[in-house]
């Protein structure tokens, strides 16, 4: 609060700033930190800040075409620079829905970049409703 933003004007500055300021919300960010420090295995992904459709539009231009499903997967679930997954859930996601597709789809039989029934079915089912 101490120094003025050059990107926002100072009367929408002060209205989250004092919000954050808050004891409810200083708590949970506090339980926030207290969590993320306690399952540091948890905190692996490597697409940060950057949302799929972000990740989409970058591989869409390094192909030169629309990248799949998988591909997409793969871009923010392996670590930068080798072949292996972040963690060994995700491989054991990746190799459970391949298994689950060519036991759906015969060989040479067209389908779908995403089966998403599949895909749920793969990572255990829905759990945030």
């Amino acid at each position: 609060m101490d120094y003025d933003l050059v990107w926002m004007r100072r009367d929408y500055w002060e209205s989250p700033y004092h919000r954050w300021a808050t004891g409810p919300w200083q708590e949970r960010s506090q339980a926030a930190k207290r969590n993320r420090a306690a399952h540091l295995e948890k905190n692996v992904h490597t697409s940060g800040p950057v949302s799929y459709a972000t990740h989409n539009q970058k591989l869409h231009h390094e192909l030169e075409c629309s990248p799949t499903f998988r591909e997409l997967f793969d871009q923010t679930h392996k670590r930068k620079g080798t072949d292996d997954y972040v963690r060994k859930s995700a491989h054991t996601i990746v190799e459970t829905y391949d298994r689950t597709m060519a036991d759906r789809y015969a060989e040479g039989t067209p389908q779908s970049d995403l089966d998403s029934k599949a895909w749920v079915d793969t990572g255990g089912g829905p759990r945030k409703g």
